[in-house]
């Protein structure tokens, strides 16, 4: 079954969220999967892993508790929003497989655009190098198979983030999603802790030099995620 994409374009936030609750609630095994792309204004939302202390300055950002795994992360116009409202169990495979998926997908469209994206072990979404954003070499903070020790802590040296993933599972079927930074006003992210890492940078598409607007990078990223997310 085809995953049946939506351009929503700027929506307000918890009306988007209740609607993917009440749509996530009441599916069926019938039920379509959905992507709603959209962007949303100026907002703070905080995961439920979520501490107060990482908010440092909010000011007039309002800050919305949410019910996605995570920490702090802010939203605002120039944001390309994509929440995946899969079934899992139809589509045959679990949590992990579909992080890597979503984060597969955000990696693709970076590479659309001439940019190389990171994975960071022990830190979901996905980083770029500020000094060469084009570079292929691998990084050394990359995930790697470890035998029988846990992942380390993440070291964010010479990256920034450019895409945040917060996801919710519930009767095996996703929503909430990843946030790709295309062009916005980063000045926000200086005043909380992204991700929960104090200092961690906050870049965009325009910061590392890509011209684009948001309806492009929409769009790669909706066929991407469509592509990837298939069964």
């Amino acid at each position: 079954m085809a995953i049946e994409t939506r351009m929503l374009g700027r929506v307000d936030y918890a009306a988007t969220v209740q609607s993917m609750q009440d749509y996530t609630a009441t599916r069926t095994p019938d039920s379509s999967d959905l992507l709603l792309i959209c962007e949303h204004l100026p907002l703070y939302t905080q995961g439920l892993a979520g501490k107060k202390d990482h908010i440092l300055k909010p000011g007039e950002i309002p800050v919305i508790a949410t019910n996605r795994g995570g920490q702090v992360t802010f939203h605002g116009p120039g944001q390309v929003v994509a929440y995946p409202l899969i079934d899992l169990q139809r589509a045959g495979y679990y949590v992990k497989e579909y992080v890597y998926r979503v984060e597969e997908a955000v990696i693709r469209t970076l590479d659309h655009f001439g940019v190389t994206g990171h994975r960071v072990a022990g830190a979901p979404g996905i980083y770029v190098r500020l000094d060469d954003p084009h570079s292929h070499a691998l990084l050394p903070q990359r995930p790697q198979k470890r035998e029988g020790t846990a992942a380390p802590e993440p070291d964010f040296t010479g990256l920034g983030k450019i895409a945040a993933l917060g996801i919710k599972v519930s009767r095996h079927c996703t929503y909430h999603g990843v946030a790709l930074n295309v062009d916005m006003d980063l000045e926000p992210y200086r005043r909380i802790n992204p991700c929960g890492y104090a200092g961690l940078q906050t870049v965009d598409l325009s910061t590392i030099g890509v011209s684009t607007t948001w309806e492009e990078a929409a769009q790669v990223l909706g066929q991407q995620l469509s592509m990837r997310l298939a069964p």
